[in-house]
């Protein structure tokens, strides 16, 4: 379906045609229509699907036809990092109208927050924050919301597994009654239903399938235990040479990102990391460094799997292998995007086996186990560990006792 079908106004239309859009996403084909009517609307859509122009677009268009010093529409997203991206993208759709955006969130310094508190007071069209930033804001009674009429939530799922139910409802609460609401999320577990009963009226559904793996992704994984991993992934690296320009680990602990980059570093590998403990300049420092191939290898948590977009990654590594089957989706997403093509690496351990299992089932394909290499200890075996019986002798060496006295 081309843009064009949802009759933008010219000022919109000039923007997408500037950047390339012609053909609409499934995402952004079923969403439009019901934002553009004014319905509230919950949508189970994973990254990478073009959601963000499913609900920036119609939002965009309206404001062509408003003029207010009021905040018009807010969108909630999880990190500080995805705040900044979708906000890049409205930069972009709105480069020929007269709308206005500004990405609030934590970590900056106090000039940073006095430009956000101007934002807020003199009426950005679109914020787009953090909900702990925008509570803090909220705190002092400077933000009047009597003119928002949008409420979004990205990543709605993402946000509660964060802890943030209380925060989002908190703001809602501040927020007018009529008000359209639109949540986006890319699992639909019973917390997200809970939580779209409780904002949205009467609400459209929308719900895509996860797509599989990119065509030119190759996936491959280790059985390995714990104790070889960080070496296994300096063998990987070492193997490979000079000829990658972007790798990105995923683990899942602050602990062994810094473990995995100090192992590396030591090998002659310039590597470095990423995670929630970082403060907000070194966070944008690394990616700037990563994108510019300052750095060549990033070490991450969960905080990259999601709304980060750099092109060129050529393999990612799942130290471990992710709780969640869609996780594994999102974080190998990072790589083989825009018709180019990559690889994704995952270490197994035996507690994993029926994780591993998971994901194989929802991407319909069996990923190849690798031998470890000739120097590496014997790997375990990739089959389902036995349920313990420990219990069962216990209980029978009780009724033995029991009987023979």
């Amino acid at each position: 379906m081309k843009f064009t079908k949802f009759k933008f106004g010219i000022e919109l239309q000039e923007g997408l045609d500037m950047m390339g859009f012609e053909e609409a996403t499934p995402i952004q084909e079923k969403a439009i229509p019901i934002i553009q009517n004014g319905k509230d609307l919950i949508a189970c859509a994973q990254t990478g699907t073009g959601k963000t122009a499913a609900f920036v677009l119609p939002i965009l268009d309206k404001l062509t036809n408003i003029e207010s010093n009021k905040v018009n529409t807010i969108i909630i997203a999880p990190t500080r990092e995805l705040a900044k991206q979708i906000d890049m993208q409205i930069e972009g759709f709105s480069y020929f109208t007269n709308s206005s955006s500004y990405p609030i969130y934590g970590g900056g310094t106090g000039i940073e927050f006095d430009n956000q508190k101007q934002a807020l007071k003199k009426g950005a069209d679109i914020i787009i924050c953090t909900p702990g930033r925008l509570l803090a804001h909220l705190d002092f009674n400077y933000f009047d919301t009597s003119g928002v009429k949008h409420f979004i939530l990205d990543e709605a799922d993402r946000m509660l597994d964060m802890g943030f139910y209380d925060d989002i409802m908190r703001i809602a609460n501040e927020l007018p009654k009529e008000r359209q609401n639109l949540l986006f999320s890319a699992t639909m577990p019973p917390k997200i239903r809970t939580l779209a009963t409780t904002i949205l009226k009467n609400p459209e559904s929308i719900s895509l399938a996860i797509s599989k793996p990119a065509e030119g992704l190759t996936q491959h994984a280790y059985m390995t235990h714990d104790n070889q991993k960080v070496m296994l992934v300096r063998e990987i690296l070492k193997a490979k040479g000079k000829d990658l320009s972007h790798v990105l680990i995923f683990a899942s602990s602050i602990k062994s990102v810094r473990e995995i980059k100090k192992t590396l570093n030591k090998a002659g590998m310039r590597a470095s990391e990423m995670h929630s403990s970082l403060n907000q300049e070194q966070r944008e420092q690394t990616i700037r460094d990563f994108k510019n191939k300052k750095i060549r290898i990033l070490v991450a948590t969960d905080i990259l799997s999601r709304g980060i977009d750099i092109k060129g990654i050529e393999l990612v590594i799942n130290y471990e292998v992710p709780n969640d089957a869609e996780d594994y989706v999102h974080r190998i997403g990072r790589t083989a995007r825009a018709d180019r093509t990559g690889e994704a690496i995952t270490f197994i351990n035996t507690k994993q086996v029926k994780n591993f299992m998971e994901i194989e089932k929802l991407i319909e394909k069996e990923v190849p186990k690798l031998n470890l290499p000739k120097n590496f200890e014997k790997a375990p075996e990739y089959k389902l560990l036995k349920k313990s019986n420990k219990k069962k002798k216990w209980n029978n060496k009780r009724k033995f006792k029991k009987k023979k006295t």
